[in-house]
């Protein structure tokens, strides 16, 4: 039999499990936030809860070639930039990326903390791009490759 509280995650579990951390490639990246979605095992979904600290940024300005995308902004403000563009973003925005995506990264410009829920899909392998550091990854399940796009060549 199944526990049926599994299916559930609390507030408070939400909270505790709240872990900091920052893409490599981005001093000005710092996200706290929690795999909800993986939590109660979901396997082809992701649902993350997200928070920015004032003055700080998402991972890396990023698009993808397999899964999709989604954010949703609870409270705070931020600059979306999208496909080379910036937008600003208030609570009840939402934003989605279809695969293949155009390029996306938020920056926190507000007064207060950017809180927004993030997810979409997790497939066993994904590209992303990286536009303005010219890379590319490749993750096939646990496994990732870096590359630099302009070592790129065509095939044939």
């Amino acid at each position: 039999m199944t526990n049926k509280t599994s299916f559930i995650l609390r507030a408070e579990e939400i909270a505790n499990s709240m872990q900091t951390f920052s893409h490599p490639w981005n001093p000005n990246s710092e996200i706290s936030g929690t795999y909800m979605g993986r939590t109660v095992g979901l396997k082809r979904t992701g649902v993350n809860f997200a928070v920015i600290p004032v003055g700080k940024e998402s991972f890396v300005y990023h698009s993808h070639h397999c899964e999709e995308e989604w954010i949703y902004i609870l409270s705070g403000q931020a600059i979306a930039e999208i496909d080379g563009e910036e937008f600003e973003v208030f609570p009840g925005d939402f934003m989605a990326f279809p695969a293949p995506s155009v390029a996306h990264h938020l920056r926190n410009t507000g007064e207060e903390n950017l809180v927004y829920l993030m997810g979409g899909e997790n497939l066993d392998v994904e590209i992303a791009d990286f536009p303005h550091l010219g890379k590319r990854m490749i993750r096939r399940g646990d496994s990732v490759e870096i590359f630099d796009r302009k070592d790129a060549k065509a095939f044939g």
